[in-house]
């Protein structure tokens, strides 16, 4: 603990940079300024206003000094002084002194201010010296010297980019030397930050280039820490400068003892900075990160992050401690200005890592450690103007971190011509004719995919299982209205994809101790082939209306919009011998045969086997209602609620088929209970018979061609599911009033400002991204909930999850959070989580504890608020693997 707050107050020390560079222009002065020279009484019982212009032979004072005073102003001839009272104000060019009394004295060339005491013995009118540059501070009293630029401010109260200088007594020297004494810098804002905490340095000097301080000690609540800094030298630049950051003192109780994030700092230029940081633990871990950011006006910024870390776990001697866990992450976002090249746009959101790289680093948040999921983009897009061309490619990467499966695009590449009218012109008149509706596109799409392994990721055999593929696509389209109520349109669909590699299957007889095993080798056949294919298909579709009206009650009318369509499509063929596109390989030593694609497991497939000329069918429903709305006092509002929507259903008849020429029928939907809690579905239907039977002493199953309807029974549910989702808090239901809600209003203090605490309410209180948390809701909550079932036939699957989350406010100062789940397939509760949150004015303490499950952890946080000390805080952690 000793070494803990001795690392904390040696960092924060640091901040006397920012004191010091605020201190030394209080007292900055432009006495250049000339002042004319006019006087002016007004009555005694309002403001007197007086202007003064005093011969240069006779004082130092040659600029404009204007003067006001609410009560009274007093003026000594013979020592050439003014005495100023109640409501005082003295300006000087720009500056402003501002006082319950203000003596002016002309002969020495000083001005000093301080507060007064009214009848009721109430202390009031302290002096608030105002600069536009720099902004206000408030002290007891002001004392300064217009011709040498010295000063001295007793009791100083000022606010500076967040923090707060307070207490003691600041000198401003002829040479620009500030001298501090006693004077406390904290982020809080009570007028006695001691209350809560403040960095007191007991003196100090502040020039332009560096400060140089004597003993500084920390004081919480109004309790000085015993551990004073004796002196301390820190340079003060007026630019980006590199230095050594302070590293983190701590125990871990698996990794043990460590100094982590010890690194260095690299202003490299006004445009690019370097971050170096790592870490050591006692018992051989290691880790190191490097972050740099860039940015350039109005073209581009970004950032860059790499980590490596190697984690011994376990005790010494076990192979998990002599075999450390190696991983790196990757991270980099790049954004560019959209004026800065017209027509085109490069972008950059790479995220990439090992497995274990958000799971074995101390102190990753909830979320990260329940990451599944990774991807990046690196993207270039290139539009022409006055046409209709476009360019994009990309590098991607998705990547499992559980299954440790890794898919990366080296690169692919789009290239397109947006829809026009070839035969149609541009100075047409009227309307067009049937060959001028006819609509012609063309897209090009080249990809190279390498799907591995993050274990074979850099391997060199990995490279020969990159897939290549280019794939050109046509689609001509022509549609127009007929009968009047009716949309009628074609289309023409021709694809030709080509390829560098294809494949051959062969026969293979393996000889056993029990036989022969029948088995198939794949040969890969290197060498350029291209497969096309093209479709025809049309379509008709209309809408119909059917309204019922109700003249009595809140019911004021039902609707119904009924879509119903129809369409054809022919495809040949392509498995004929005359495309070559199929071979066919012997099975087994019967000399049974199988026809294969020798595009098979290639980027876009092959042509499609088998002639298909089939009638396609739909059908789509909405119906709603209207109803009066209750909150409408006259009747008058309509208020429309949704019952049904895209209620569809949709199929397709092959008349060309062998068998099977009906296809399964699809159905889905959305409705409503209520206007915030709507559920979607969707399912399949079987209309063919599943017949089973015993094959070689194993079950197996097979569809008929038979309807299931010819045995009197309705069409198999082969897969169903529905999902909803809901949030509401106490804002949605109109509970959110002042007796659950207070407001926090403004807190009186010495420096006549809006109550920062108010601001800061709304904040993230640790450094974790998903910890924000909104005190001035009383309560959330959120849950989704989704059901599928699926029948083969053979077997049937269930599968159910519901995940929860929200939060609560156990007073105004009091927020708990909580995420939690059920797994209906292990009947167990999924990973969950609870955070308390406790707002305690300048600062916050937050606990996030995992009970159980295999990632059962707790952390504890007591922090500073302010982001310029928010690593002055005490915290205590146990990670999931910490096996003690």
């Amino acid at each position: 603990m000793i070494l803990k707050f001795t690392y904390i107050f040696f960092t924060y020390l640091l901040l006397f940079v920012h004191i010091g560079t605020k201190a030394s222009t209080l007292f900055q002065q432009d006495t250049t300024k000339k002042i004319g020279a006019e006087k002016t009484f007004s009555s005694p019982d309002s403001i007197r206003t007086d202007t003064l212009k005093k011969n240069s032979k006779q004082s130092q004072i040659n600029d404009v000094i204007k003067f006001t005073a609410a009560d009274s102003s007093v003026y000594d001839a013979k020592n050439n002084v003014w005495y100023l009272y109640g409501k005082a104000r003295v300006t000087y060019g720009e500056k402003e002194v501002d006082a319950g009394f203000i003596k002016l004295n002309q002969k020495d060339n000083t001005i000093f201010a301080k507060g007064k005491i009214d009848s009721l013995g109430r202390f009031s009118g302290l002096p608030i010296f105002k600069d536009p540059e720099q902004g206000a501070l408030t002290a007891d009293s002001v004392f300064y010297n217009f011709k040498t630029s010295k000063g001295k401010i007793y009791q100083v109260y000022t606010e500076q980019e967040g923090g707060y200088i307070t207490g003691g007594k600041i000198k401003k020297q002829q040479n620009e030397e500030i001298h501090l004494k006693g004077v406390t810098y904290s982020t809080c804002n009570l007028p006695n930050p001691h209350q809560h905490f403040g960095i007191v340095i007991t003196k100090g000097i502040a020039t332009e280039n560096q400060i140089i301080t004597g003993p500084a000690y920390l004081v919480i609540e109004d309790v000085p820490i015993p551990l004073v800094l004796p002196f301390g030298f820190f340079p003060k630049p007026n630019k980006r400068a590199s230095g050594i950051i302070l590293p983190q003192v701590g125990e871990d109780a698996t990794l043990g003892f460590f100094l982590r994030d010890f690194g260095y700092y690299i202003g490299l230029n006004d445009y690019w900075d370097l971050t170096l940081k790592g870490g050591i633990y006692s018992k051989g871990s290691y880790e190191a990160n490097a972050a740099s950011r860039y940015t350039k006006r109005y073209k581009y910024s970004g950032n860059l992050f790499f980590s490596y870390s190697s984690r011994k776990f376990g005790v010494e001697g076990t192979p998990e401690f002599e075999n450390p866990t190696k991983d790196f992450r990757i991270q980099w976002s790049h954004q560019q200005n959209p004026n800065a090249r017209p027509g085109s746009t490069f972008g950059a959101s790479v995220n990439a890592s090992t497995s274990g790289a958000f799971r074995n680093v101390p102190g990753n948040n909830f979320n990260s450690i329940i990451q599944n999921q990774l991807s990046s983009s690196i993207s270039y897009s290139k539009t022409w103007a006055n046409s209709p061309f476009n360019l994009s490619t990309a590098l991607t990467h998705s990547q499992n971190l559980t299954s440790r499966t890794v898919t990366l695009g080296l690169p692919s590449l789009n290239f397109g011509m947006s829809t026009l009218n070839p035969f149609d012109k541009k100075d047409r008149i009227g309307e067009q004719k049937w060959y001028q509706r006819i609509a012609v596109g063309y897209s090009l799409q080249a990809d190279n995919q390498l799907n591995t392994t993050d274990s074979l990721l850099f391997k060199k055999e990995t490279l020969s299982k990159i897939r290549s593929g280019i794939q050109h696509n046509i689609p001509i389209s022509m549609s127009s209205k007929v009968l009047k109520y009716f949309q009628f349109s074609q289309n023409l669909n021709y694809s030709e994809k080509w390829y560098f590699q294809t494949i051959r299957k062969n026969y293979i007889a393996r000889p056993t101790t029990t036989g022969t095993k029948d088995s198939l080798g794949i040969d890969t056949i290197p060498g350029f082939r291209r497969a096309s294919d093209y479709s025809l298909g049309g379509g008709l579709s209309t809408k119909i209306y059917g309204t019922v009206n109700f003249k009595k009650g809140k019911l004021v009318a039902i609707r119904h919009v009924f879509t119903p369509n129809v369409g054809f499509s022919y495809r040949p063929d392509f498995g004929q011998p005359k495309y070559n596109y199929y071979d066919s390989v012997q099975l087994d030593q019967s000399g049974r045969r199988q026809a294969y694609s020798i595009f098979e497991n290639s980027l876009y497939g092959g042509p499609g086997q088998g002639k298909s000329a089939a009638i396609t069918f739909g059908l789509e429903n909405n119906i709603e209602i209207k109803m009066k709305s209750s909150k409408d006092t006259t009747n008058s509002g309509i208020k429309k609620i949704p019952i049904l929507q895209g209620l569809s259903l949709n199929g397709s008849y092959n008349f060309v088929a062998d068998s099977l020429k009906l296809s399964q029928l699809g159905f889905s939907g959305r409705t409503f209970f209520t206007e915030k809690l709507g559920i979607s579905f969707y399912g399949n239907l079987d209309p063919y018979v599943f017949q089973k039977e015993i094959v070689s002493g194993q079950l197996v199953g097979r569809t008929i061609n038979k309807y299931r309807w010819e045995q009197g029974k309705l069409p198999r549910l082969t897969n169903f599911g529905f999902s909803f989702d809901y949030s509401l808090n106490s804002n949605t239901l109109g509970k959110n009033n002042k007796a659950n809600n207070p407001p926090t209003g403004n807190s009186p203090d010495l420096f006549n400002r809006v109550n920062a605490e108010q601001a800061d309410q709304l904040r993230q209180i640790s450094r974790n991204s998903n910890a924000f948390v909104d005190f001035n809701v009383p309560w959330n909550l959120s849950f989704y909930y989704n059901f599928s079932y699926s029948n083969t036939g053979l077997t049937k699957a269930l599968v159910q999850t519901l995940n929860a989350n929200g939060d609560f406010s156990l007073t105004p100062k009091w927020k708990v959070q909580f995420n939690s789940g059920y797994d209906f397939q292990n009947k167990a509760i999924s990973l969950t989580s609870f955070s308390i949150y406790r707002d305690l004015h300048c600062w916050d303490m937050a606990i996030r504890w995992i009970p159980f499950g295999p990632f059962q952890s707790y952390n504890v946080d007591l922090k500073v608020k302010a982001s310029i000390l928010q690593d002055l805080k005490l915290s205590k952690r146990r990670e999931y693997y910490n096996q003690f």
